[in-house]
């Protein structure tokens, strides 16, 4: 019987560039989550930020869930603890919740936007709060508060278009003439070029602040190895770190770019677990876990990493990775002995025991 399942709805899609993603992310968690013990809903996020009901457009999802344009609207009650009301498909309709599964990526999603928005439901919600995702999402904040823990990072400067950097004084300020140019709060590799001279560097930086009003200038680190490492927090609180992976792009992409993710079939390889010496790996794990408590992250954190040698640097932190069928997150999980089904069950295990926390404390005041 329905009544006796924990009732999780599935939100996806959204206003970033990354809404493609996200809707491969959940359509690959709605096949991982055990029918027998849950009641999913689907609530898909239109490109302009209508919230919609998506059931009725994913009877037979595919490897990307439908966000549907025409869907009912369905509004998320303020303290309602997981009741929403459902419009615009006759009367208004009641429907509950008890924890809500945001399958966001990028701005508008990822950044503490809606986890403000669920924080202010009154509602169990899976993943970080609302001050380790924006920390984590804005790439130049994140990287200060790395730096200043004392946690290695790739030189940096940040430029908006009010305040320009030339590219002879961005080489200058990373010590090298060969420069990564990125979105300061975006993810999927979505607006990353790498610039070698100042034609390119221009070309970058209008790239990139089509998809940011602040974008960061990295020096580019070479030979390095792509390292990732996927972080899960319990619902006892017990934070841990799951074996390793590496991804190796393709010489024709240079670099892991949106292309060489999501498009091309061949665009890298992903070794899982990686081939890493033991006592690297395991200084790789032990800072992967530091990241996560410096940034405040919860529930869930892909910490990216550079290695040259015996060198680490920290890239940047995922706190809503990908869940596609190519993702790293769920498959060094899987290589650590948790299959994404266990894993899921994991998350919403945590989210459930960190919103009764958090109202037993409410409780107090």
């Amino acid at each position: 019987m329905t009544d006796t399942k924990t009732r999780v709805a599935i939100l996806f899609g959204g206003r970033s560039a990354e809404h493609d993603v996200s809707r491969a992310s959940a359509a690959n968690i709605f096949r991982s989550l055990d029918a027998g013990r849950y009641a999913i809903t689907l609530i898909g996020i239109t490109p302009d930020g209508r919230w919609v009901l998506a059931d009725a457009a994913n009877d037979a999802p595919g490897t990307a869930l439908t966000v549907p344009a025409d869907g009912p609207d369905i509004v998320l009650l303020p303290a309602g603890r997981g009741r929403a009301l459902v419009l615009g498909d006759g009367a208004p309709r009641e429907l509950a919740f008890d924890v809500i599964f945001p399958v966001l990526h990028g701005p508008n999603g990822e950044d503490g936007t809606v986890q403000g928005a669920l924080e202010l439901a009154d509602v169990a919600y899976v993943g970080g709060r609302v001050m380790g995702s924006a920390a984590a999402m804005d790439k130049d904040v994140a990287k200060r508060l790395l730096r200043d823990a004392g946690l290695p990072i790739v030189p940096f400067v940040t430029m908006t278009e009010a305040a320009p950097v030339s590219y002879e004084d961005a080489a200058r300020a990373v010590g090298s003439p060969e420069l990564f140019v990125k979105p300061a709060n975006l993810g999927s590799s979505v607006g990353i070029s790498k610039a070698r001279n100042a034609v390119e560097f221009d070309a970058a930086c209008k790239l990139a602040l089509r998809f940011d009003l602040k974008i960061l200038i990295e020096r580019c680190i070479s030979p390095v190895r792509e390292i990732e490492c996927a972080v899960l927090e319990h619902a006892n609180g017990e934070i841990k770190a799951s074996e390793l992976g590496e991804i190796v792009p393709a010489d024709s992409h240079g670099f892991y770019s949106y292309e060489a993710k999501y498009t091309d079939a061949s665009g890298a390889s992903l070794h899982v677990p990686a081939q890493v010496e033991p006592a690297l790996a395991a200084r790789i794990r032990k800072m992967a876990t530091e990241v996560f408590g410096v940034l405040c992250c919860e529930s869930l954190a892909r910490v990216d990493v550079f290695v040259r040698g015996e060198e680490i640097y920290v890239n940047e932190v995922n706190t809503l990775p990908g869940f596609t069928n190519i993702s790293m997150y769920p498959k060094m999980w899987e290589a650590t002995g948790l299959p994404q089904p266990a894993l899921m069950d994991e998350l919403i295990a945590h989210a459930l025991a960190r919103h009764a926390r958090l109202r037993a404390l409410a409780s107090q005041r």
